[in-house]
């Protein structure tokens, strides 16, 4: 084998990598929108800004994952019973192009903390929904 054969396996080979890995995360992304219980949803991170992401629904915790990443494993886990819905608003003007068309800006607060969510305001009635719908502190089992 010469130095061209050489090169046009490795670039083939990097191409093949980069095809499986689109394909990969256009996968996931099917298969997020496709899970009952999920929903598109930007996150203010306190020292990064809006980050565009999918939360998921759980029994006990609402779940908030990366777009852009393969990992299974939320980064993001917030225990529903800790969970008080505060309010929302819409996007300010430097907001707006930071998160989806349309979307309102729901305030939650978590532990002492604010975490705010960007969605659409159907995502946000089911939102209100399953927080409201969450058994009463001392009965259950999640409490």
């Amino acid at each position: 084998m010469d130095g061209l054969s050489l090169l046009l396996i490795l670039i083939a080979a990097v191409f093949g990598v980069l095809v499986l890995l689109v394909g990969a995360f256009l996968l996931r992304r099917y298969q997020l929108g496709r899970t009952l219980g999920t929903f598109d949803a930007s996150i203010r991170l306190p020292d990064k800004g809006w980050r565009m992401g999918v939360c998921r629904y759980t029994d006990t915790h609402l779940e908030w994952l990366r777009l852009m990443s393969l990992s299974p494993v939320p980064p993001h886990r917030y225990l529903r019973s800790s969970l008080e819905l505060k309010g929302w608003r819409q996007p300010t003007e430097a907001e707006v192009g930071r998160v989806l068309p349309g979307c309102i800006v729901v305030t939650l607060a978590y532990e002492g903390s604010e975490l705010q969510l960007a969605m659409k305001y159907p995502v946000y009635a089911g939102l209100s929904s399953w927080l409201e719908a969450g058994p009463v502190i001392g009965i259950g089992t999640w409490r």
